[in-house]
Formats: C-alpha cells, structure tokens, sequence
C-alpha cells in the first residue's frame, strides 16, 4: 500500500511539474557555419532591389582584408520551403513585404542560441528603408552571436596560457593547436599552422605613456610605430635584415572599442615585410589598463597566400576578446 501512494505521489510531481512549465518551449541546439547568415525572402525580391539591399549589408566587404570579402556569406531561402531543420540556423533574417513597416529583433525563436531579425515592410522601398537605417545594428547582432560562438568552440580545446597570468596579469582563451614561438621578456608570440601559412598572435605590455590620446591620425601614427618597432625587435623574416612592419600604402582602419570593460584602440592594416615578399591582414587591440597604469598590446596577423582570410582573421579577433586583466 505504502509502496502504491508513493507511485501515485511520484506521477503527482511529475504531472504538476509538466503542466507548470506547459508553455515554455523545448529548443534544440542551433547549427550553422560560422559567419553564414540564413536569409528568407522570396526569390523574385532576392533578385531584385530588396536583395540588392540586403547584399549591400550583409556582403559589405571586410576592412582590412587584402582582397574584398564579404563580412557574412549569405544563404537565401525562400519563405515557402523555410521549415524543419533549416530553422535552427543561428543567424536568421527574415524579410516580409506587405507587412507593417518595423525591424524586430528576437531571441532564440526556433533554437539556441539564435538571433533572429524581422524586416518588414508595405512597400519594397520601406523594407530597403529599414534594411539602410537599421544597417549597423543588423551587422553588429549577427556578428555578436558569431563571436560568442566561435568562442564556445574554442573553449572545446584550450592551450593552457596560465604563464600569461603569472607574467603579466592576463587570462586570454585560445586553442591547443596554437604554440607558444616567443617568450621573450614579457613579449609572447603564439602561433598556429594552417593550409597555407600561419595565424599568428602577439601579446605585450608597454607603460601608460608610450600612447598619447590626440587625434585620431596621431593615434594611428602611434600604433604604427609601436608595432613596426616590434616587428623589427621580434618578428624576423625570412631572409637576413628582414623584419615584420605596416604597409603604408594601405590607410589603416582606427576606432575605439571596450574590452574588458576597459576604453581600447581598435586598429586595423596590412603587414608586410621589409626586404621580403610576405604580407597580410592585422587587427591590433590596445587595451588602456588604467589600474596597473599600462598598455597591454594584443594582436592577431595571418600569413595565409591565396586564400581568403576573413575567417581567420575572425578567429584572432573572437581569441582576443576573451582577454581579461588583473
């Protein structure tokens, strides 16, 4: 009897926990290659000026990049076939003309995590509307989510840089296929081989006053002879007097970030190196560490001939800000 009320109890609690959580919706893990933006619109509206539209955000190319490549790769979907498996794409836009004139943003509609963006408009003309006014809001979700996610995978494996913190105070993620190429007073360079070349990481700490806050071309003068100055101090080339500097043909790219919850100078060129034929893309980070009255200095270079580098370049950048500062 005692053994038959505490069956019943048990499917009680069952039952009563089921019905509390009736409404909340059970969602799978969501898929997706990284950079890729799911687009459903229809195919007459994709070939014409609201794909233009969209094209012109989602294709922009990326700064910074030797050769024009856009900042996601787009798949278009039409709406009559967007179903089953397909939804759970992290990164889904969504384009309605007919509808009221809005740009919505959600969370975690069909799968987890998942950034969903509603277009919508009467006309063609106001769906292009939102797409322009809404343009660096759209980049900045989809990109966001990206991170986030490449930075799940790198936590898959991770190198173990506990020397970082013990040397200068930093925690920083980054996969066991990187290696450790420098150690050289409190320089540190990390590499990784790839198809054809390398990705390549540099860490260092320079006093609070080697950067003077000016204008923003002083700013991007000072970082550039900061990083020529430790290209030739520690990246050699390959042939006897060469060395790692800016190529100064190509205008680098400045702005102004948060990492760490700190102020950061964000910039972005080409390297090339001196008496040699090697060059590529960089983003430099430096990362104004007020409280130990310091620079930490973070930068990503890839070395990678006659591939496209967006992705690699993404993924020095999703390393870079996983950084946190004692």
């Amino acid at each position: 009897m005692q053994k038959l009320i505490g069956i019943v109890a048990l499917i009680a609690i069952v039952f009563s926990c089921g019905k509390g959580n009736s409404d909340e919706k059970i969602l799978l893990d969501s898929t997706g290659i990284i950079n890729e933006v799911s687009v459903v619109i229809g195919n007459e509206s994709w070939k014409g000026s609201v794909g233009e539209a969209i094209r012109a955000v989602l294709a922009s190319p990326v700064y910074g990049l030797p050769q024009d490549e856009p900042m996601f790769t787009i798949n278009q979907i039409p709406a009559n076939v967007f179903s089953g498996f397909i939804t759970k794409n992290r990164t889904i836009l969504k384009v309605e003309v007919g509808q009221k004139t809005a740009t919505e943003f959600y969370n975690n509609v069909y799968a987890k995590p998942q950034k969903v963006i509603l277009i919508s408009g009467k006309t063609k003309q106001d769906v292009i509307h939102q797409l322009e006014e809404n343009a660096s809001r759209i980049i900045e979700t989809f990109r966001n989510i990206e991170i986030y996610e490449k930075q799940r995978l790198i936590k898959k494996s991770l190198y173990n840089a506990s020397f970082l913190k013990e040397k200068i105070g930093l925690s920083i993620r980054f996969p066991t296929a990187y290696r450790v190429a420098k150690d050289d007073n409190n320089f540190f360079w990390m590499r990784k081989d790839v198809n054809t070349g390398t990705l390549n990481l540099m860490i260092y700490e320079l006093p609070i006053d080697a950067i003077k806050r000016n204008d923003s071309i002083s700013i991007i003068n000072q970082v550039i002879a900061i990083r020529d100055s430790i290209g030739k101090s520690h990246i050699e080339g390959p042939v006897e007097g060469s060395f790692m500097i800016t190529e100064r043909a190509y205008t680098p790219f400045h702005t102004e970030t948060i990492l760490d919850n700190k102020p950061t100078l964000e910039t972005k060129g080409i390297w090339d190196v001196k008496n040699a034929f090697m060059a590529g893309p960089f983003i430099n980070y430096a990362i104004e560490d007020k409280i130990n009255n310091r620079w930490v200095i973070a930068e990503g270079f890839a070395f990678a001939p006659s591939v496209q580098k967006r992705n690699y370049m993404f993924e020095l950048e999703s390393i870079i800000k996983t950084i946190k500062l004692e």
